[in-house]
């Protein structure tokens, strides 16, 4: 039986932007709402977690100390953007984004706690790829998936670590970030970058200098459907299976790239989410004794979020397909 953590909490709401904005606390309030209407808050298989906040340290072990300041800054007096307009600060912006980095944090610790009762993990409010080292990007403060990383190898020795990105928008902050580091196996399928947002992730973006080969971007054209996202995930399975060989998995299964989400032009159903990370689960448990970090990433339409997400979950707390 997989035990999976799910993560839910009214600090994780805090990441939101209020207003207009597409990025509101309400994403996470209605993901919950289909977990209880599916009954799964009450699985065996399901333990739910209380967020947890990160500390300064851990975020500098990514990011750097002046940006960090800035936020810090910018989070007490409460106005102006963090970027170019797309992130805007507002009061207790610091504390939010770090309940988000601490939670993924404590994603990985519960993963790596022995004896290892939780094999799986999901937290709805992470995966903010777009976040560099010194700045803030579309819609994302802290990178926790790059924290992650850099902690995943600072406090438990991993070295081969595999990053699937299932978002319609390519994982900038992580793909360039890591884009000289050759255990960092990165496969992202993705919207053409020349149609969204930020407009990289070409085919041809594999990786430099010793890392080249450990990167695989999969730009799809609008309106790709269940069909072409399942032909090009075949690519994602072997990449990760025959090339990455990873000790640890971390999945960002953003939701934007189903039909209907305001942002984006793709025209995936929840099955999509639903079949990769049945793929990326049996992976898991093939090569990094089932260490699976989930996490939530973009997606601006409720109802797709919310089923999207769920699909996720029960992929988790199912059988893994067999080998």
């Amino acid at each position: 039986m997989c035990r999976t953590a799910v993560f839910y909490g009214d600090t994780l709401a805090r990441y939101g932007f209020g207003g207009l904005h597409p990025w509101r606390s309400d994403r996470i309030f209605a993901f919950w709402s289909k977990v209880q209407n599916e009954n799964l808050n009450n699985s065996i298989q399901i333990v739910i977690k209380d967020p947890v906040s990160a500390d300064e340290e851990s975020i500098l072990t990514f990011h750097g100390r002046d940006y960090v300041d800035l936020v810090k800054k910018s989070s007490k007096n409460g106005s102006g953007f963090l970027d170019m307009g797309d992130t805007p600060a507002f009061q207790g912006i610091f504390e939010a984004s770090s309940f988000v980095v601490g939670t993924t944090l404590e994603c990985l610790n519960l993963l790596m706690k022995k004896p290892h009762e939780i094999q799986h993990v999901f937290s709805p409010i992470g995966g903010l790829h777009h976040a560099r080292r010194d700045s803030a990007a579309g819609f994302c403060v802290f990178n926790d998936i790059g924290v992650a990383i850099m902690m995943a190898r600072k406090r438990y020795g991993i070295k081969r670590i595999a990053y699937v990105d299932i978002d319609a928008h390519h994982g900038d902050g992580i793909y360039y970030e890591f884009e000289n580091d050759p255990l960092l196996f990165m496969a992202d399928i993705h919207e053409d970058g020349r149609f969204l947002y930020p407009g990289t992730g070409s085919e041809l973006e594999i990786g430099m200098g010793e890392a080249e080969g450990t990167k695989l971007n999969i730009p799809l054209p609008p309106n790709s459907t269940d069909k072409d996202f399942i032909l090009a995930f075949n690519k994602i399975e072997n990449f990760i299976d025959n090339i990455a060989k990873p000790e640890l998995i971390i999945l960002q299964c953003g939701a934007d790239s189903l039909d209907g989400d305001p942002l984006t032009h793709l025209k995936y159903t929840p099955n999509a989410h639903r079949y990769s990370t049945d793929k990326i689960h049996r992976l898991a448990h093939k090569h990094s004794m089932g260490r699976l970090i989930a996490l939530g990433g973009g997606g601006y339409n409720l109802a797709n979020i919310a089923n999207a997400w769920t699909e996720v979950v029960k992929s988790l707390i199912s059988k893994p397909l067999p080998f």
